[in-house]
């Protein structure tokens, strides 16, 4: 009797040709090959199939056909041992052997798995046209085929029932409140000399806040309880005591589960810290190759450090919930936090309660590979890892889409360049002048008004930025002389004049703070327009 094809996932398998020949025998299992058909020359000395070597064995309820003795292959379902009769299982039997039922004639016999093939959909029907098939053999196949299908049944409504508890809640992890080291990776801790501290005081409204110039906080370094001037009324250490808003797991629509707020949060807000398994770049290699070898899709894996890799898979926190967009409204920040780099998510602008939160993966998340993106966002990149078209992109996709419908192309206004006074900003007179680079500030100067024998190096910011009492930065400015004042030192500083309500110092007088000869330089220096521009076209 002819060998029914078992059907398989690998290449070799289908090639097959059901005929005989030279054949190359697997060592484990009946399966047996033409050399050709794998594309491979005949080794020497044993040889194992891909589904042998991958470590595939028969499991209990599953439908076989066995070789038994001289007699056909005959179609059996796998029984565990306890579970079959008593004298089957006091039969004499090897280590490695499992007990078989058979159809047709329901004998029990013990076996190994080198005699037994997997039976697959379809196999009841290879006997037919066949005329010296006995009445018991046809009942085999007709059982066969019939608890086959009873099983898959059972299977398919075990999957579904497991579907659906998932649906009803999100897969198991492990709930951690810090990164958990694995095998030889270590979390670094500083000396409290090592740690750097800031120039706040305790006498400050809101030290440390988000408000203040705290030095670690700009620098992304959060301050120790022990080492910080302001003491309890420190505002910078969100990740020791983990001030994070109330959050909720949620079902969302095609994306899976995510995470919503449920308090408003402000621009700039700390929302939570990415949390998981701390995991070396081979373990994290290891992972991502089971992962696919077992079908897994969703991934928690964000790079740490060049050596280091935060896993929130197995073990994390609520932060493994956030989904990916690409149009955010959190965006995650690397802090040092106790001489250690740990990773937060930050609100990237005033949300609203109930709002789902968000950040985008970009390229920093691990594993994901070409994934559809699903985020729905205007500048959507329809993958995951792909940055998000830029205002630039979009702008030309529509002016594209609109190319047809319109028959004149309009000129794009050029963008606008950066203008100067051609006065010194000091003492209001001409010649040669030093610029200042902060963006929009039209202010120059010469050199001997500051005080300077050669120009400034690199990029430079003019006096007019910084508070003339104690060099912060300023936040309100004299419009007629470089004199400026910080938050802390403008109160009273500051006042309006009679030139159309203009703000001037106590340098000057405020019913006439110019000179009538400085209000012809009083000019700005302004670039070409485009001719095009200049016609009005």
């Amino acid at each position: 009797m002819k060998l029914p094809m078992i059907p398989s996932s690998s290449s070799a398998t289908k090639k097959n040709c059901g005929k005989g020949g030279r054949l190359l025998c697997c060592e484990s299992c009946p399966a047996s090959f033409h050399p050709e058909c794998l594309s491979i020359e005949m080794p020497d000395g044993i040889w194992f199939c891909n589904e042998c070597r991958v470590g595939k064995k028969p499991h209990y309820k599953q439908i076989v056909w066995v070789k038994l003795g001289n007699y056909r292959w005959w179609p059996a379902e796998i029984c565990n041992p306890r579970l079959v009769p008593f004298n089957i299982q006091t039969l004499k039997h090897d280590i490695g052997d499992f007990p078989v039922f058979f159809f047709g004639s329901h004998d029990y016999y013990w076996i190994n798995q080198g005699r037994v093939f997997p039976y697959v959909e379809g196999d009841k029907n290879f006997a037919e046209g066949q005329i010296s098939i006995n009445k018991t053999f046809k009942k085999a196949l007709e059982e066969a085929a019939k608890r086959f299908q009873e099983l898959k049944a059972q299977r398919e409504s075990k999957e579904a029932l497991e579907q659906e508890r998932n649906s009803r809640k999100p897969p198991p992890y492990k709930f951690i409140k810090s990164n958990k080291p694995v095998g030889k990776v270590q979390i670094h801790m500083a000396d409290l000399s090592e740690i750097p501290r800031c120039n706040c005081k305790p006498s400050d409204e809101n030290p440390c806040s988000p408000d203040s110039e705290c030095l670690n906080r700009m620098l992304q370094y959060e301050c120790h309880p022990q080492v910080c001037p302001a003491g309890d009324r420190c505002q910078n250490q969100c990740f020791t005591k983990r001030l994070y808003p109330e959050t909720e797991v949620i079902k969302t629509e095609g994306r899976g589960w995510g995470l919503k707020t449920k308090r408003e949060l402000k621009k700039g807000e700390f929302v939570t810290e990415y949390v998981g398994e701390l995991i070396d770049s081979e373990e994290c290699r290891q992972r991502i190759k089971h992962a696919h070898e077992n079908h897994v899709t969703n991934f928690y894996m964000l790079t740490l450090t060049k050596d280091r890799v935060i896993d929130a898979g197995p073990k994390g926190n609520y932060s493994r919930f956030m989904n990916h967009s690409c149009s955010p409204n959190c965006e995650t920040q690397k802090w040092t936090v106790n001489g250690d780099v740990r990773v937060g998510l930050f609100a990237l602008c005033d949300i609203e309660p109930e709002t789902e939160l968000t950040f985008n993966y970009n390229l920093d998340c691990l594993g994901n590979g070409r994934t559809s993106c699903h985020c729905g966002a205007e500048n959507c990149s329809g993958f995951l890892g792909v940055r998000p078209k830029s205002a630039v992109v979009i702008e030309k996709e529509e002016k594209a889409k609109n190319a047809k419908l319109k028959a004149k192309k309009r000129k794009l206004k050029p963008e606008s360049k950066q203008v100067h006074e051609y006065f010194c900003f000091c003492c209001g007179e001409g010649g040669e002048l030093v610029m200042c680079d902060k963006k929009d500030c039209p202010k120059a100067y010469h050199l001997l008004c500051l005080n300077l024998t050669k120009p400034p190096y690199g990029r430079w910011e003019c006096p007019w930025h910084h508070c003339s009492v104690c060099e912060r930065s300023s936040v309100s400015f004299c419009e007629f002389c470089p004199r400026s004042f910080c938050k802390e030192h403008d109160k009273g500083a500051l006042g309006p004049s009679a030139l159309e309500g203009r703000l001037c110092c106590s340098s000057h007088d405020p019913k006439s703070p110019l000179a009538p000869e400085a209000f012809g330089k009083m000019k700005i220096k302004v670039e070409p327009q485009d001719p095009a521009e200049a016609t009005g076209e």
